[in-house]
């Protein structure tokens, strides 16, 4: 924990990095603003949080040992990525005034940013790789020194999303018309399927 600033600067950059939470909260910011973009981001934040405990506990362990339970799980989140990707690209061309946009509620856009992250195994094997670097699993403040580590990536991915929505926000006077509609749409879908496929392809 002296080198805390270190994990600081890590996470940040892990979270910077373009991926299925950044593209999630692009999207929302896009589809429902700035503020409607929010629930989804605390979604991933709390999907963040959920999988950095289980990393600490024996299901971490089981998909660090077991190339069946990895490759379920892997599948698992492949598949969703895929199923959002198709399902963009055949949508028709979004529209921010159309009544579909209004319908989704923010406990949707919740549980969807928090599926994304649980179905995910690579996050779990960034706080499987990251904590023990930090914290010593002896420690008499081995659970106070997780809480915080924890509770500070999440706070960054907070941060840091919506510094992505905000500017995915500035851009929606450009998108407002069909071709912008149809531009949303087809660069989603075509992103959550690179994602998908990344991860299908992915090792232990």
């Amino acid at each position: 924990m002296h080198h805390y600033p270190l994990f600081l600067l890590m996470a940040s950059l892990a979270i910077l990095t373009p991926g299925p939470g950044v593209l999630n909260s692009l999207g929302n910011a896009l589809r429902f603003g700035l503020r409607g973009s929010l629930p989804g981001i605390l979604g991933v934040a709390g999907g963040s949080f959920i999988v950095a405990a289980l990393s600490a506990t024996g299901l971490g362990l089981l998909l660090a040992t077991s190339a069946l339970a990895f490759t379920a799980l892997k599948w698992l989140g492949a598949g969703y990525l895929f199923y959002l990707g198709i399902k963009l690209l055949r949508a028709p061309a979004f529209r921010f005034d159309a009544p579909e946009a209004k319908r989704t509620g923010p406990w949707r856009q919740f549980a969807g940013g928090m599926l994304l992250q649980l179905s995910n195994p690579k996050s779990i094997f960034f706080f499987l790789a990251i904590f023990p670097q930090f914290i010593a699993a002896g420690s008499a403040h081995y659970t106070s020194d997780f809480l915080l580590l924890v509770s500070s990536y999440s706070a960054l991915l907070v941060l840091i999303h919506s510094a992505y929505a905000l500017l995915a926000h500035s851009l929606r006077r450009w998108l407002d018309n069909e071709r912008g509609g149809h531009l949303i749409n087809k660069a989603s879908g075509a992103s959550f399927l690179v994602f998908g496929s990344l991860l299908a392809a992915s090792n232990r």
